[in-house]
């Protein structure tokens, strides 16, 4: 596919366009639209109102008609999450951090709605395979956004390595500018929530860890070095179905990262994770304290970016070192 026609020209805006404040995102600098997604009157009742029994309930007063009343569970920020349908780990690991910081200054009233790109075709061997996943996923990406874009989130994320299947930077950032536009929203992608972190740590020398196989892990490569990072060793599970990547051990990944990453030699100062199907949560925060360098999960990165550019810097637990101290 065309990255052009990922928001064709005179195609309408994805979202009917809401008031909005502006914030400055704390990463990026950039001005970030934030909607008014609860304007006056939410919820809107239908004539007569409140019935009791099919008639109206007068007594009943509880629903202010000239009140914006907050989403009950995302009353703080709703973030879209983009994924491909055969991505069964990100929404996980990400409710997993809310429902992990549910105190007065964690993540309560912060939540997702999350929406498929559907990608019938998850196989992944060879490099027509990894075209026609491309294509699958560009190709259904606008209307992901359409769907997402009916929650009225605040915010989207974008859970899904490009890097993987696109190659070069521009072209990863391509669609992204594109929808941003469309949507009228902000967007954390991998290729600038990545690289805040590890300016964050002060990381040039790093390592790649990902399911991708050759072709992937080389695209991958090439995104990091255009953005200034030494590759130093990757490492790639060569998963050939999309699906299977969730199933990749955490005992594989934690050797991985031991005997052929974290080595002395390699003299690294981060280790950065690709896929968001690949869960690496638990390892991370098992091996951060053992390795004595940062362990940059893409789930973890995209999370912390969103919430950090929409000025929720509490500490977090369940992360690893970058949402715990950043």
């Amino acid at each position: 596919m065309n990255l052009s026609e990922i928001q064709q020209p005179g195609r309408p805006q994805i979202a009917p366009s809401l008031p909005a404040r502006v914030v400055i995102g704390r990463l990026s600098g950039r001005a970030i639209p934030n909607p008014h997604v609860s304007t006056s009157p939410v919820p809107e009742l239908a004539a007569p109102g409140v019935i009791l029994d099919g008639e109206p309930a007068e007594h009943l007063d509880a629903i202010d008609p000239d009140t914006a009343y907050p989403d009950v569970r995302s009353f703080r920020l709703k973030f879209g999450l983009i994924i491909p349908a055969t991505n069964t780990s990100m929404e996980h690991e990400l409710w997993g951090i809310i429902f992990a910081n549910q105190g007065p200054r964690g993540l309560r009233g912060v939540g997702l709605h999350t929406v498929n790109v559907v990608t019938p075709k998850p196989r992944l061997a060879t490099e027509r395979d990894l075209l026609d996943y491309q294509e699958q996923f560009l190709g259904g990406l606008t209307s992901a956004v359409e769907v997402a874009a009916l929650a009225q989130p605040h915010y989207v994320i974008l859970g899904m390595s490009l890097e993987h299947v696109v190659g070069g930077l521009e072209a990863v950032r391509s669609p992204l500018a594109r929808l941003e536009v469309s949507s009228g929203l902000g967007w954390s992608a991998s290729h600038e929530a990545m690289p805040a972190a590890l300016r964050i740590f002060g990381a040039r020398r790093i390592c790649l860890l990902t399911p991708f196989n050759r072709p992937g892990n080389e695209t991958a490569i090439r995104m990091f070095e255009e953005l200034g990072f030494a590759v130093v060793v990757s490492v790639g599970f060569s998963c050939a179905n999309a699906q299977h990547i969730a199933h990749i051990p955490d005992s594989a990944k934690e050797q991985a990262i031991f005997e052929l990453m974290a080595t002395a030699g390699h003299r690294l100062d981060a280790i950065v994770q690709c896929g968001t199907n690949m869960s690496l949560l638990d390892v991370t925060e098992r091996l951060e304290p053992v390795v004595g360098i940062p362990i940059l999960g893409v789930n973890a990165v995209l999370f912390w970016h969103a919430l950090r550019e929409n000025g929720l810097s509490d500490p977090l637990a369940g992360g690893g070192r970058l949402l715990r101290e950043f």
